[in-house]
């Protein structure tokens, strides 16, 4: 697929205050390559601004300006469709909202786990433990606002929805203190399949690793069958908590966009 010369992202689709959530962006530009695909941040991805994407000899890359923000290549791993252990679609709706981070969360109004976030507006996704496991877990039902006209979720949707529950499982993997927070550095997916909007699907995330300041995890998204729909495996960077403060939900918004084309989804 030919990249467009530029990417937008609206502010409906933010991690971090004033910046793009990070498997939104991750998946944004991975969607422009065919199968699987690992993409690298390397800067913010900032919100609401046109940012240009160039071919290179090996995939893609995301510059703002002179500003290289993130490449994308084919991947060069196989993130298998697997969980380490089975989690039942009532385990995941037990779980979800009992993590420690929702007590006082880094980044409440992100798109994909924030909790001021309403429906039709963010993917309200909040993972918890599960009882007996290493795994994070939680439903996830996709709104029609981050379908395509056939009802299949945008691809860099998946990746949003793998992205937050595979941080929150490394943080608390990693026993990580109250003033300390994660960012994603790079992300691996594998996206076979697609959910339609309105299925009752559910997200796994566990832990896999540390070194010093990065964390490694998995997460998979189950479809309403139990089947793997799709996997991927995170870097995490840990760094101080900042911050914050809680915005007004923004009504629906269309999906990152050329920004010489016209948005496929509802109207920013």
């Amino acid at each position: 697929m030919a990249a467009p010369a530029e990417l937008r992202f609206a502010q409906r689709f933010c991690g971090p205050p004033g910046v793009t959530n990070g498997g939104f962006g991750c998946g944004s530009l991975a969607a422009l390559l065919a199968g699987a695909a690992d993409v690298t941040l390397r800067r913010p991805v900032p919100l609401e601004r046109a940012l240009t994407v160039h071919p290179d000899a090996d995939g893609l890359v995301l510059n703002d300006g002179d500003t290289l923000l993130a490449e994308a290549r084919p991947s060069a791993i196989d993130v298998a469709l697997v969980v380490p252990a089975e989690v039942t679609a009532a385990q995941a709706h037990a779980a979800a909202g009992t993590g420690s981070y929702y007590a006082d969360p880094v980044f409440p109004d992100c798109f994909v786990c924030g909790p001021t976030r309403g429906p039709a507006d963010g993917l309200r996704i909040f993972p918890g433990p599960v009882p007996g496991t290493a795994t994070y877990a939680a439903p996830w039902t996709p709104d029609p606002s981050v379908a395509c006209a056939d009802g299949r979720v945008w691809p860099e949707v998946v990746w949003a929805a793998l992205d937050c529950p595979s941080g929150l499982a490394a943080a608390a993997g990693a026993e990580l203190t109250a003033d300390t927070a994660v960012v994603l550095g790079q992300m691996t997916a594998n996206v076979p399949a697609l959910p339609k909007a309105g299925d009752e699907c559910h997200v796994v995330a566990w832990p896999l690793g540390r070194e010093g300041r990065k964390l490694t995890a998995g997460a998979a998204l189950l479809g309403p069958d139990g089947q793997v729909l799709a996997a991927a495996r995170a870097l995490w960077i840990t760094v101080p908590r900042p911050g914050t403060a809680p915005r007004q939900p923004i009504p629906g918004a269309g999906r990152a966009t050329a920004a010489t084309n016209e948005s496929r989804g509802a109207p920013e």
